[in-house]
């Protein structure tokens, strides 16, 4: 198995037991979560005004840097807990929490 299939073998967990939280002053929209999750958990998108402003000074630079997009989570339900994009983030601004939703 290649790809996706593949990481989907590994990711074992039950959806919607946890989900990925973007700390906004590391993410730098890199997308290198949105290609390794086999369930497209992720998306990048432009910031919005309620994150931008309540980022760090440091995190506003880093923000305009890179075009004020980062990553959201837009289907947090469906993650496995695989934790592949954990390990594929560069700023490590990526942690497991507990699902906050019904299960």
């Amino acid at each position: 198995m290649t790809g996706a299939r593949a990481a989907t073998s590994e990711c074992k967990g039950e959806p919607g037991r946890v989900a990925p939280v973007v700390d906004r002053n590391r993410c730098e929209a890199k997308e290198d979560c949105v290609r390794v999750c086999p369930y497209d958990v992720f998306e990048i998108r432009s910031l919005t005004r309620e994150d931008r402003a309540a980022l760090s000074l440091l995190g506003k630079l880093k923000a305009w840097a890179h075009g004020n997009r980062q990553a959201y989570v837009v289907r947090g339900a469906d993650c496995h807990a695989c934790q592949l994009c954990i390990e594929a983030c560069p700023e490590q601004a990526l942690t497991l929490a507990p699902s906050r939703g019904p299960r």
